[in-house]
């Protein structure tokens, strides 16, 4: 198992542990480029999809509906996503 699949996994499991580090990976895996964010916010946005992803670091970690969004994208466009790592 490579190590994006590792986070995947991590991500179905508890959306309330996911690192903000992480998330960011995630988001740029399936397609997501940096729109900016300031300080403890980050933005990601992708062609063709009007949802922004934004995800605050709180302590290390992004709030759980972050991840909850951040893991409808992943179903929605990881398939397409080469997971070998």
């Amino acid at each position: 198992m490579s190590r994006y699949e590792k986070l995947l996994e991590q991500l179905r499991r508890s959306l309330s542990g996911v690192r903000f580090e992480e998330a960011c990976r995630i988001a740029e895996r399936v397609g997501f480029s940096p729109r900016g964010g300031r300080g403890s916010h980050r933005t990601y946005g992708r062609e063709g999809e009007p949802l922004l992803l934004n995800f605050q670091n709180r302590g290390g970690f992004i709030k759980p509906y972050q991840a909850r969004q951040l893991l409808e994208m992943v179903e929605k466009y990881g398939r397409d996503q080469d997971v070998s790592d």
